[in-house]
């Protein structure tokens, strides 16, 4: 990992294209597009940095932005990319196994979480990540 952790900026701008391929997914019931998604969030579990939006991200986004206000932890995002992983790959199976309706609720959550983040920063899997935390430890969830 390196120093300072991560850009906040860009997991929310990864997320805003991974809504735009779930919306697709949505539309076209490609499960090959949704197992391409699983591929990039695989990626982001083992290091966020290294997916290919984040790369599009620090080589075209960020250097016409100023420096981020702060640096986040890169652990959460790690957490929510394998989240995302999860539901994908349901929804991969639903798509290709020809339980269209699993991949479309899969890929409906999946979506969601997306776009909230995206558009909101409210990221769900690292919310989930920060509760099982405290949870673990002992503290009461605010």
């Amino acid at each position: 990992m390196r120093a300072g952790g991560l850009d906040p900026r860009g997991p929310r701008f990864a997320a805003v294209i991974t809504t735009v391929v779930f919306v697709v997914v949505l539309l076209t019931g490609s499960g090959w597009l949704a197992l391409a998604q699983a591929v990039v969030f695989a990626v982001g579990a083992y290091d966020p940095r290294l997916t290919p939006y984040a790369l599009l991200y620090r080589h075209l986004v960020a250097p016409r932005l100023g420096p981020p206000a702060e640096r986040e932890d890169p652990a959460p995002v790690r957490f929510a990319q394998a989240v995302g992983l999860l539901f994908t790959v349901v929804a991969v199976a639903g798509y290709l196994g020809g339980a269209t309706v699993l991949g479309i609720v899969f890929a409906a959550f999946a979506l969601v979480a997306a776009f909230l983040n995206g558009f909101f920063g409210l990221c769900l899997g690292c919310e989930a990540y920060l509760l099982i935390r405290r949870l673990r430890a002992g503290t009461p969830a605010a």
